[in-house]
């Protein structure tokens, strides 16, 4: 699980501070209030340095400075842009929170680099935007590699929003563990293992989570025939994950229910995938990473209220026991349905654990999952595809998107994606929509057969599964995304009862 990597790192502490662009480009930058406070204790030496190295500085650039102050060896102006901009009705997220992500990300890799024992973080008038661009900037996969980074411990520079930075700080670790688990190798990161990593962390802090690792027998036993249908390819134990968070002081409180795409690796069976690039379906669970690491950070928070996680965890292998295409199985529900393509597994495995979920009487359903290439051809990484049936439901996700950063975009359930499942020859439905086109909706419409819930969201998140450079305070790698967001949705729900 995510941790700070050991080495050795210098002695010495370093700062990170904020200035804010001008309005007129020739300008000097303006310093945050931190900035301030610190010039005056150099006598100015700060400004004048800015003043003289160089032009006013951009938004996301930094500038480093030695030796202007025994406490902190290294300093690192970094660039605001222009202060109050707010939200941007044209991204969809909130431009201030976005600029202090970024530029606060760009500082502690520049002092990162130098391999200092700890920064010091400028709250920037954000401390929540700037614990999380720092925690997500510096997380790196390197469990498996003999020589560690050496770890680099972030503070929050004086006292002035210590809350938000906390919670700043817990959002991001809640990201970084669905990246830690998206980016583990398949032969670690197995069904068993995965399970028992999520148990352990809920259990380091709370004592009101029940886990329960469901095993082969009781999977057959529930009738779950479309999961067990691909796990049955893999000589790797499945695993249904099943999580119980009770936050709210009342037990029978209706649960919000979480269900996440558990495919610890996924070869496409016996349709099988394109060796290039398959080592990343590794990550093929990352529905289930990101709705397990949000519920660990809710409880971590101890929000008030009840979750649920539900997560089928399997590989999806070829072998002699392996889905064939034009098999036909029994799902939960009773309905029946044609295989088509044994690499359309993620819907199948999601169909049983849907259908279960609503033995919870939910306030609602919402499932994730890299379901499908054809969202990341829609959306590319930009945001993540939501398929809904509730416009309430819409409206928080869209809402706690905008403080994210991490964005969502609706797409439609049409009556039309629905009829090209159905239009099935041997089966009540077919695991692949009739045509080429429309894939992502095509899948959502298979999904939506198997929910009865009037508050249900399905969020394909394949395109947002990895970061290349897009995200400037994410690394190269596993995204994780979007926990923040499913954090943030949970959070608003816990405070208002009566938003559904």
């Amino acid at each position: 699980m995510p941790h700070q990597q050991s080495g050795s790192p210098h002695a010495g502490k370093g700062l990170i501070l904020g200035a804010f662009s001008s309005d007129r480009d020739d300008e000097p930058s303006q310093l945050s209030d931190a900035g301030e406070a610190f010039d005056k204790q150099v006598n100015g030496k700060l400004k004048e340095l800015l003043a003289i190295s160089g032009p006013p500085l951009k938004k996301g650039k930094t500038r480093i400075f030695h030796g202007l102050h025994q406490a902190f060896p290294n300093v690192v102006v970094v660039g605001l842009g222009k202060k109050a901009m707010g939200i941007n009705i044209d991204e969809n997220w909130n431009e201030d929170k976005e600029n202090i992500r970024a530029a606060v990300a760009a500082g502690c890799r520049q002092l990162q680099d130098l391999e200092l024992a700890c920064v010091e973080v400028d709250p920037c008038g954000d401390a929540q935007a700037a614990a999380e661009g720092a925690a997500l900037s510096i997380f790196e996969y390197g469990e498996l590699k003999q020589k560690k980074k050496p770890n680099l411990e972030i503070q929050l520079h004086g006292s002035d929003g210590i809350d938000a930075w906390q919670k700043g700080i817990h959002y991001a670790e809640g990201q970084n563990l669905a990246r830690y688990l998206m980016e583990g190798p398949a032969n670690h990161i197995t069904p068993t293992r995965f399970a028992t990593i999520i148990e352990d962390k809920l259990k380091s802090f709370s004592s009101n989570t029940t886990v329960h690792k469901r095993d082969k027998s009781w999977i057959q036993e529930q009738g779950m025939g479309s999961f067990w249908s691909v796990a049955k390819g893999s000589d790797e134990p499945p695993v249904f994950l099943e999580v119980h968070y009770q936050g709210s002081s009342n037990p029978k409180e209706a649960p919000l229910v979480f269900v996440g795409k558990g495919i610890t690796f996924d070869s496409g069976g016996i349709s099988i995938k394109p060796s290039a690039n398959m080592d990343a379906m590794r990550a093929d669970m990352g529905g289930a990473a990101t709705i397990f690491s949000a519920i660990v950070t809710a409880a971590e928070l101890k929000l008030p209220i009840n979750l649920i996680g539900l997560a089928p965890l399997c590989e999806n292998l070829p072998s002699g026991k392996a889905n064939k295409p034009g098999d036909v199985v029994t799902a939960m529900n009773g309905k029946t349905i044609q295989i088509d393509n044994t690499d359309a597994e993620g819907r199948l495995v999601l169909a049983d654990a849907l259908h279960y979920a609503h033995h919870f009487n939910p306030r609602a359903i919402l499932d994730a999952a890299t379901l499908t290439g054809a969202m990341d051809i829609a959306l590319g990484s930009a945001a993540t595809g939501v398929f809904t049936n509730s416009q309430k439901l819409w409206h928080h996700l869209y809402e706690a998107s905008i403080l994210t950063g991490d964005r969502v975009w609706r797409m439609p359930l049409f009556e039309h994606y629905t009829k090209q499942m159905t239009d099935c020859q041997l089966a009540d439905i077919n695991n692949i929509g009739k045509y080429r086109s429309g894939g992502a909706c095509t899948a959502a419409a298979f999904l939506k057969e198997f929910v009865t819930a009037p508050h249900w969201a399905h969020l394909d998140i394949a395109g947002v599964m990895e970061n290349k450079d897009e995200v400037p305070y994410l690394r190269k790698g596993m995204a994780g995304r979007p926990t923040r967001t499913l954090v943030e949705f949970i959070t608003r729900l816990a405070l208002d009862k009566q938003i559904f």
